[in-house]
C-alpha cells in the first residue's frame, strides 16, 4: 500500500502552539509529500494568520467550524483530507526532525490501519511541564503506558499522537461523541472490526502541555471518569489496574488518619514509593526540582484520576 498522508491538527484558542507545530513540520527529514489539514474549533483567538506564514513551505488547509469538541473536530479533518492515512497530533506537541520518517519506515515494515506513538519532554520545557511528562509517562506511576515502553497487551493509541487509516475511519465513523476517553473508544471499535493496533516507540512527540497543577488534576479527574464508562461499553476490556489510583488515594488516606490517631508507621509504604519516585525522576531529568515537582503531580495524578474513577462509578 503507497502511504499518501494527512496529518489532522484540530485547534481550539492556541495559535502560538499552532506556530511551533508547523515550524516542526518543516524540520522533517522525510522526503515524502504530506498535506496539513488544520481545524479551528470554533476558536475565538483563531489561528489563520499564523496559517498563512507556512503556506509556502508546507501543502495546509484550513478549515475554521463552530465549537464542537476535539473528536468530531478530528473526524471532521479527516472528511476533508486527500491522503489514505490520517496522522492525528494534538495542537501543543513538537515533532522531532525524524518523527515522518519513522512513521513511514514503521508502516512499511509492518502496516496496521492503527499506530500509536509516546510523548517526551523536550529540554526547553519548563520544571512543572517535564513533571507531568514523567508522571503521565514513567512506569513507576502509569506503567509507561505513554513513555518509551510498550505497554502490556495490545497498544491502545492516544489522540495526542496516532494514525488512522482512510479505510479504518470510514469503517468505525472515527471519535465517537464522548467528551474524555474517545481515543480509547475508538481504539476498542477497531479491534471489534479486525483492524490492529501497534506502538510505534521512535514516533514519539515532545507533549508541551501548558498545564497548572490545578488543569492537571481537572485533566486527570475527566479520565478517570471516563474509564467505568468504557468498561460498561466494553466489559470484556476491564481491568482491575484501573481501580490502583483510587486505592492508592483510599490507602493514603487511611494511613494518614492512622498515623495520627496511631501510628506513623503506616505512611511507611507510601514514603518509600514516593522516595522511589524522587530518585527515578531526578536520575531521568538530572534535576532535583524537577524530581520535587514529580512527587507533587504524581500525587496530584493519581487523586484526580481516583476521585474521577469513584465518581463515575458511583453514577454508573
Amino acid at each position: 500500500m503507497k502511504l499518501h498522508f494527512s496529518i489532522i491538527i484540530p485547534v481550539y484558542n492556541r495559535p502560538y502552539e499552532i506556530d511551533e507545530l508547523l515550524h516542526s513540520l518543516t524540520l522533517q527529514t522525510c522526503q515524502k509529500y504530506f498535506e496539513v489539514v488544520i481545524v479551528e474549533d470554533g476558536s475565538t483567538d483563531a489561528c489563520k494568520t499564523i496559517i498563512e506564514k507556512y503556506k509556502d513551505t508546507l501543502n495546509i488547509n484550513y478549515f475554521f467550524k463552530e465549537n464542537s469538541g476535539a473528536g468530531k473536530s478530528r473526524n471532521y479533518g479527516m472528511q476533508q483530507a486527500t491522503g489514505n492515512y490520517f496522522i492525528i497530533l494534538d495542537s501543543d506537541v513538537l515533532l522531532p526532525k525524524h518523527y515522518l520518517q519513522e512513521v513511514e519506515n514503521s508502516l512499511t515494515a509492518y502496516f496496521t490501519d492503527a499506530f500509536g506513538g509516546a510523548d517526551a519532554a523536550h529540554d526547553s520545557f519548563t520544571s512543572l511541564q517535564k513533571a507531568i511528562n514523567y508522571s503521565m509517562t514513567s512506569v513507576l506511576t502509569t506503567g509507561g503506558i505513554r513513555g518509551k515502553k510498550q505497554s502490556i497487551g495490545k497498544f491502545q493509541p492516544r489522540s495526542f499522537n496516532m494514525g488512522l487509516s482512510k479505510e479504518a475511519f470510514e469503517k468505525t465513523n472515527g471519535f465517537s461523541e464522548m467528551k474524555y476517553g474517545e481515543d480509547i473508544d475508538l481504539t476498542f471499535r477497531l479491534w471489534e472490526n479486525a483492524f490492529e493496533t501497534q506502538f510505534v516507540e521512535k514516533a514519539f512527540v515532545y507533549h508541551k502541555r501548558r498545564s497548572t497543577l490545578s488543569q492537571f488534576y481537572r485533566q486527570t479527574f475527566n479520565f478517570g471518569t471516563a474509564r467505568p464508562i468504557l468498561n460498561k461499553k466494553y466489559p470484556k476490556t476491564a481491568k482491575i489496574t484501573y481501580w490502583f489510583p483510587s486505592l492508592f488515594v483510599i490507602g493514603l488516606d487511611v494511613a494518614l488518619i492512622l498515623s495520627i490517631f496511631w501510628n506513623w508507621i503506616f505512611l511507611i509504604p507510601f514514603l518509600i514509593y514516593f522516595g522511589f519516585v524522587f530518585i527515578d525522576a531526578a536520575l531521568q531529568n538530572k534535576n532535583i526540582k524537577v524530581a520535587l515537582l514529580s512527587v507533587i503531580t504524581t500525587y496530584i495524578q493519581f487523586l484526580g484520576y481516583g476521585l474521577g474513577f469513584l465518581k463515575s462509578m458511583f453514577k454508573l
